[in-house]
């Protein structure tokens, strides 16, 4: 079964010294290498979902799983990036209900008490203190003991490699999917540093395919976040600035005789506009100053982090959706819900479960997937 090496070739299985990572180096064509494992399980077809990267977005996975299974429809294989592996893994474990209650529980003032900050390691949160949490209800579960096929997609800091763990500790394998770098400590496993899986693969549409099902459906959390990725000129904010701010009208000069210069327009209109349409237009002064509409609250450093990766993931996805398409894609409406907006994941849920229920019946009502 095909991996997902550079060059289109087959990943060879992994060494027993692995440690569940089961992944191989493919061969070296330049500097793009990826590393990927040969699946240990087919889906046989069926309908497999690729759950996308967003931090606090990604509870509005749990709202399109709900959706999944009220519409009967089975799912036969699930890669999850980042969150979306978070969530994904502890649907396939039966555990989603106390995810859901964990996720609707969050307030600002609790969510911090799950953050263990630290200065000393590579991270500004160790995430221990998650990780505790997750031991009371995925505790000594491995990913092959799951009912359906997972695969939790990382990266390797040190090498850029694209890790698929599909085997091994399912604790480990979600804390490595979600570790933001900068953000959590990498997770070591088999040897390597595992940071966020978003890094390289946001949306893990070819992992999805590398399990040769009949249908992949992507789950893209960050589609309303930038838009079309404009490209801006400066000068644009010189033209913005000149419109808001229009030069008033002058003070009537007094003249010799008495009258204001004003009670002489009439006059000089018609010449005037003889003038304006022979004399070049000047641009407007080109100018580098900020808007003078600023925000109303200012990032600070783990905020400015954040956005800076989400900006990377949002490029990335959008690449790599165009080179490998799903067949199909829900994408909940997802603007109002921040990168850090943990503590809304009753407004995240309701926005996943409503996109995704109006395009299962859309896609069933077409014949295009089946229900159970």
């Amino acid at each position: 079964m095909a991996g997902s090496s550079t060059g289109g070739e087959h990943a060879a299985p992994s060494s027993p010294q692995s440690q569940g990572a089961s992944a191989a180096v493919p061969p070296t064509t330049g500097g793009n290498e990826r590393t990927s494992p040969r699946p240990s399980r087919r889906s046989e077809g069926g309908i497999a979902l690729a759950l996308g990267g967003g931090a606090a977005k990604g509870w509005a996975h749990i709202g399109t799983l709900r959706a999944f299974d009220e519409e009967g429809i089975a799912i036969s294989m699930i890669a999850g990036t980042s969150i979306g592996a978070l969530v994904g893994g502890c649907y396939l474990a039966g555990r989603l209900d106390e995810l859901e209650d964990f996720a609707r529980s969050l307030t600002r003032a609790r969510l911090v008490r799950y953050m263990d900050f630290s200065l000393s390691g590579a991270g500004i949160i160790g995430g221990a203190k998650l990780a505790a949490y997750m031991e009371m209800y995925l505790g000594g579960l491995n990913i092959e003991d799951l009912r359906t096929p997972f695969v939790s997609v990382c990266t390797d800091i040190r090498t850029g490699h694209e890790i698929w763990l599909h085997d091994g500790p399912l604790i480990e394998a979600l804390r490595a999917s979600y570790a933001l770098p900068g953000i959590f400590s990498p997770i070591v496993h088999g040897g390597r540093h595992l940071v966020d899986g978003a890094l390289v693969n946001p949306v893990p549409v070819s992992v999805c395919r590398a399990y040769e099902p009949d249908v992949v459906i992507a789950i893209d959390l960050n589609h309303e976040t930038f838009g079309r990725g404009a490209v801006i000129r400066a000068s644009h904010y010189a033209r913005h600035e000149a419109a808001e701010d229009p030069v008033p009208a002058p003070e009537p000069v007094p003249t010799a005789s008495g009258h204001p210069v004003a009670s002489w327009l009439p006059f000089l209109s018609s010449a005037g506009r003889t003038q304006a349409k022979t004399a070049p237009r000047r641009p407007p002064p080109r100018t580098f100053s900020q808007p003078k509409v600023q925000p109303k609250t200012r990032l600070g450093t783990m905020g400015v982090m954040m956005e800076a990766f989400n900006i990377i993931q949002d490029r990335i996805s959008r690449a790599r959706m165009a080179g490998d398409p799903p067949d199909f894609t829900i994408r909940p409406r997802l603007a109002s819900i921040g990168l850090a907006d943990f503590h809304k994941a009753d407004e995240s849920i309701a926005l996943g479960y409503r996109e995704a229920k109006s395009r299962i019946r859309e896609l069933a009502e077409q014949g295009q997937i089946e229900r159970a």
